[in-house]
């Protein structure tokens, strides 16, 4: 049950964020004041590379802004702040994810660059044909079409641990086949 001090500081914050939904530069400020330290600890649970700690503190905050007209003043403000906070957190590393794979992409890139371009491509094409079905088409959804893991998963009626394993497996291979 919370107590007085933990109700006083919720209405604060909701009556701070009422002010900003008004467009109270202000109360956007002291707001931001109130939840920072709350929104950097959550983060920091999330993002182990500290160097990142911040750009996504200011990432999760500048959402909080642009979304503050959807907040409903009747319902607490934390559990609002702290879905934006997880989303951003989410799309924070979706984004690594995908650089990573660019980097490894570019890595092999590198690594065959001095061999014929259309060399690769038939190499390429060629291991495609090889994969087993359920490992091109988890390649396809996740690389390709650009959807989720779990939306690939649930479109193959698989588990999401399984769509990882699939897309990793593809990946492996086509970098072997394409190094070899």
């Amino acid at each position: 049950m919370p107590t007085s001090d933990q109700s006083a500081r919720s209405r604060l914050l909701v009556q701070l964020m009422v002010g900003a939904q008004a467009g109270d530069k202000e109360a956007f400020r002291a707001l931001v004041n109130e939840i920072g330290p709350a929104i950097t600890n959550f983060v920091r649970r999330r993002i182990f590379d500290s160097s990142e700690l911040e750009d996504v503190c200011q990432e999760i905050l500048l959402e909080i802004y642009e979304s503050r007209h959807t907040f409903d003043a009747k319902r607490p403000l934390e559990p609002w702040l702290f879905a934006i906070a997880r989303y951003v957190v989410i799309n924070h590393g979706r984004r690594q994810r995908l650089r990573s794979a660019h980097q490894q992409l570019t890595d092999t890139i590198a690594d065959t660059a001095g061999e014929n371009p259309g060399n690769i491509l038939t190499k390429l094409r060629q291991a495609l044909i090889q994969l087993p079905s359920f490992q091109r088409e988890a390649l396809m959804m996740t690389k390709i079409e650009g959807l989720s893991i779990a939306e690939s998963s649930r479109r193959a009626g698989t588990s999401t641990a399984n769509m990882k394993v699939r897309v990793h497996r593809a990946a492996a291979f086509l970098k072997k086949a394409i190094l070899d």
